[in-house]
């Protein structure tokens, strides 16, 4: 999640350390506080692959500070983790809504519709939190209200999803054509 969403954020403009963040944590903070000695080893790992270049800019103040940006091989990097992402990528919900985030950089409407089927298929098919052996439990099937209260708030979120996901698969679908 941290590695596309560095590329995702200076896939659109170039930025420095904090701005970066800022951003991821906007983003991805309330499943995981992004600190300094999370954030800068992954920039460092990004520019040794040749992902992403630092840049020297004289800062407001005295003090310089380093502007990072993509490189057209951490544009295209970012590309294809768009185009074939993970299969956690898909199913994992927050890694899902980062890869989402960035799912407009894939340029090919066809291409979006792609994953969006993926994500589609993965939600279509009988699952639960919870179950009896090998059947996943429903809702009313539980006495437990907090579990109950799981599953009720899944089945709303995942139905608003399925529509969503319906209507701009077949939009996308069009665009393509």
């Amino acid at each position: 999640m941290l590695e596309l969403s560095l590329l995702g954020f200076l896939y659109e403009a170039p930025l420095h350390g904090y701005e970066l963040r800022k951003r991821i944590t906007a983003l991805t903070g309330h499943v995981r506080p992004v600190g300094e000695s999370t954030l800068y080893p992954a920039i460092k790992r990004l520019e040794k692959a040749g992902l992403l270049a630092r840049e020297t800019q004289q800062g407001a103040a005295a003090a310089p500070r380093h502007v990072l940006r993509l490189t057209d091989a951490g544009r295209a990097e970012l590309r294809r983790r768009l185009a074939e992402p993970e299969e956690l990528d898909l199913t994992d919900e927050n890694r899902w809504f980062t890869l989402l985030s960035f799912l407009r950089h894939l340029d090919d409407p066809a291409a979006q519709a792609a994953v969006l089927r993926r994500r589609l298929a993965f939600l279509e098919a009988p699952a639960s939190f919870f179950y009896d052996g090998e059947r996943p439990l429903r809702a009313e099937e539980l006495d437990d209200p907090f579990r109950r209260g799981v599953l009720t708030v899944a089945r709303a979120t995942t139905k608003a999803e399925l529509a969503w996901l319906r209507d701009t698969v077949a939009e996308l679908e069009a665009a393509a054509q």
